[in-house]
């Protein structure tokens, strides 16, 4: 199954090079460059950035965090994932999985899917944008503020397993069309 939500894994058919250059092998490999390195580590920034707006919003709700800073919080990490991940995947859609679907026509069907994912990422990303400007305003109300931080966690928590997906088959997907064609951007 294709899609987001539903998938385990990318099809059989799209890891015909990720057997060749499993993810184990990938830093040793000699055409794994810094800005391989860089686009792995911003995949690991969007997780770690998820994670603590996470953290934040169950310490608010499970150990009564102050709710300023957590608002602060959830305002800064909020934008930042947010407006991060959109930059990310215009850059991957307009730049990158042009060059990579060039470069290996085999699996130009899977860069159509991380484009189709991307689209479905901007509706959660939408979604998480509402639910965080909501708890934000229940915040600065006194309103309920546990509902609203609730909401998002909901939000988060499910956006997490989503992401995650999406990094992870994009991961293996990119990094070895890279390594076989050392492609150099």
């Amino acid at each position: 199954m294709d899609d987001l939500r539903h998938r385990k894994g990318l099809p059989d058919a799209l890891r015909v090079l990720l057997e060749q250059y499993p993810r184990a092998l990938w830093e040793s490999h000699q055409n794994f460059d810094g800005l391989t390195r860089f686009w792995l580590e911003r995949h690991l920034m969007f997780r770690r950035a998820l994670g603590q707006w996470q953290e934040d919003t169950r310490a608010f709700l499970d150990k009564g965090r102050d709710p300023r800073k957590h608002g602060q919080m959830t305002a800064r990490l909020g934008g930042f994932l947010i407006n991060e991940l959109h930059g990310h995947h215009q850059i991957e859609d307009a730049h990158y999985f042009p060059v990579l679907s060039s470069a290996e026509k085999r699996l130009a069907r899977g860069f159509d899917l991380l484009d189709a994912d991307h689209h479905a990422l901007d509706a959660e990303l939408h979604a998480l944008t509402q639910a965080a400007n909501s708890h934000l305003q229940a915040l600065s109300q006194g309103a309920d503020m546990r509902a609203s931080a609730g909401s998002m966690l909901k939000l988060l928590d499910g956006f997490e397993q989503f992401l995650d997906r999406h990094l992870q088959d994009e991961e293996e997907l990119v990094v070895p069309v890279i390594l076989h064609h050392a492609l150099k951007f």
